[in-house]
């Protein structure tokens, strides 16, 4: 049986309230990818959390506190931390290292946003060979300003979950994953 690993992605206080890029409902995203990351801890499954360090402007206040990784998925142990400076969790890190030095062959992929990272990442692990599980609410994005007008963050995720569902990911909610 493959090993299975859980990668949270950029689940950072940069995108909470008080934030400077609050998302659409990072709450609620957040407590499904604990739900998970409680599964993977007692499951004694490999945790990788995936840090962008984000260039935030010089007057921005509380700037370190912007990058850490929210309270609610915090880190513990030997659980790996992966920092990158692009959308994709792979260009320029250690992560494809560290997933194949533990045999992992699946990858179960929480965080944000839909529409960079999770998307970059989930795309680029296809060419890695890896099967992934995207867990749909447990990941969010923000509204999206275009030509035509703003399009809301629930449509931007439906569509980036439904353009990665089958070919890049097997896209599920965190129920049907916990249930399997």
């Amino acid at each position: 049986m493959s090993q299975m690993g859980l990668v949270i992605i950029d689940i950072q206080n940069n995108y909470f309230k008080g934030g400077a890029s609050e998302l659409f409902q990072p709450d609620a995203a957040t407590e499904k990818a604990k739900e998970v990351l409680t599964y993977f801890r007692e499951n004694n499954l490999p945790v990788f959390h995936v840090k962008h360090l984000f260039k935030l402007n010089m007057d921005e206040k509380n700037k370190e506190e912007l990058l850490e990784i929210h309270k609610t998925v915090e880190p513990r142990g030997s659980e790996v931390v992966i920092e990158k400076h692009y959308p994709s969790s792979f260009l320029g890190t250690n992560l494809q290292q560290q997933l194949s030095d533990a045999g992992i062959k699946k990858l179960v992929i929480v965080g944000m946003m839909s529409h960079m990272c999770i998307d970059t990442t989930t795309r680029a692990a296809q060419d890695y060979g890896y099967e992934v599980i995207l867990l749909e609410d447990a990941c969010t994005t923000k509204d999206l300003v275009t030509k035509h007008g703003t399009v809301s963050a629930s449509i931007v995720h439906d569509v980036f979950m439904a353009s990665l569902n089958g070919t890049f990911a097997k896209v599920m909610t965190v129920k049907e994953f916990l249930d399997m």
